[in-house]
């Protein structure tokens, strides 16, 4: 049953993402979309990019664009030339708004003051800081190509450039003990950000730590009530600093959330750029989902020759509710029932909730459904139970 999304979209605003697919080399626990090359023709990616903005565009015009994330890969790879192009080319093609938050992920390593300040002068106003971990030994298992104290010079100086810097961190690593992610965490909050994305290392299916585990050589890594104590002292910790919880793995003073990431959860529009940048776009009252090809020659050949064809899927109305519950109650705000109703075409079920609220999971106040403190660690759970109800 395909289904007419009208202009619910508005509900979470407009934003662009944009897929850088490089980096210099490949993490064993990533599972993204990226590769490594010897040599990047910097000059035909960025024609390419903005063809396929001009495309988009005339599919989706006349909106106010709200966010630009650039993603990876590593975008701080890019030739600053190329994120000015891409930027400019963006405000263009769509109105942008008066307070538009410009991302860019950029990695310690491949980051020095000179391109910040250039990515600054494109127009990029938030950094992005990929460090995963504190500590030499933990970067090194990781697989990542940078140092502790190269990282923390690398945050320094984006703070200096960026009035809004934000770093990753990945927690429950092979061996490590809650002491020592207290300590960790007690410094990463030192270091006065505001806005932390942390994340309990999970192995994915195709990544090297994937294959490792599968084959019993990843050792160490914590039990799954190890794991929630993790989740507990991330959770207290970061209350207590003034950075709570918005979403599952993200943190942030009131006003520094990330405001790119709160267009995916509220179920808005986007527009992806690049080798497997995914897309949500409401065109002709649908909402259409877009996939470009992943690897990166076959998007830049598309692209070129005119050839550009997403793959585009006419969402029906299950599949909207399914994204909008999957999506909105990863936020502490949780979901507005009415949009949802109006989305699914029905209610969730009376009984459902009731057995969710009895089991303190979940709570409903003003058509507002949201998890409690309780309830967010198991998410899952919720979401499964509230999707095979419908």
């Amino acid at each position: 049953m395909k289904h007419s999304g009208g202009d619910d979209w508005q509900a979470g605003g407009f934003g662009l993402y944009v897929h850088w697919p490089y980096c210099l080399s490949k993490c064993p626990y990533c599972d993204f979309n990226s590769h490594v090359a010897a040599s990047i023709d910097q000059a035909a990616w960025a024609d390419a990019y903005e063809a396929e903005l001009q495309r988009v565009a005339a599919l989706a015009p006349d909106r106010v664009l709200q966010t630009i994330y650039f993603g990876g890969g590593t975008p701080s790879l890019m030739d600053p030339a190329v994120v000015d192009r891409v930027i400019s080319t963006a405000r263009k093609v769509w109105r942008g708004a008066n307070d538009i938050e410009i991302t860019l992920e950029a990695n310690p390593t491949s980051i020095e003051a000179g391109k910040l300040s250039a990515f600054k002068e494109a127009g990029v106003n938030r950094i992005s800081m990929g460090m995963q971990a504190m500590n030499d030994e933990d970067l090194r298992r990781l697989g990542r190509t940078h140092s502790a104290q190269e990282a923390r010079k690398a945050y320094e100086t984006a703070c200096s450039i960026f009035e809004r810097v934000t770093f990753d961190l990945i927690y429950a690593r092979q061996f490590q003990t809650t002491e020592q992610w207290r300590a960790e965490l007690s410094e990463a909050l030192a270091m006065q950000t505001g806005h932390l994305s942390l994340y309990q290392l999970t192995i994915e299916d195709g990544t090297v730590f994937g294959a490792r585990f599968a084959q019993g050589k990843l050792k160490g890594l914590p039990s799954d009530d190890l794991g929630a104590e993790f989740y507990e002292i991330t959770q207290e910790m970061c209350e207590a600093a003034g950075l709570p919880a918005y979403e599952v793995s993200n943190h942030a003073r009131p006003g520094q959330e990330s405001r790119h990431n709160l267009i995916y959860w509220r179920s808005g529009d986007y527009a992806g750029i690049g080798p497997g940048a995914h897309g949500r776009l409401t065109l002709g009252g649908q909402r259409i989902a877009t996939a470009a090809p992943r690897a990166p020659q076959d998007w830049l050949t598309a692209v070129q020759s005119g050839q550009m064809n997403d793959v585009d899927e006419v969402l029906a109305t299950e599949d909207l509710a399914t994204e909008f519950l999957l999506m909105g109650l990863r936020l502490r705000d949780g979901v507005d029932l009415a949009r949802f109703e109006r989305l699914a075409g029905q209610s969730l079920p009376q009984g459902v909730l009731a057995e969710l609220q009895e089991l303190q999971l979940i709570e409903v106040e003003d058509r507002t459904l949201r998890t409690t403190a309780k309830g967010r660690p198991l998410l899952n759970a919720i979401l499964l139970k509230l999707i095979e109800a419908l």
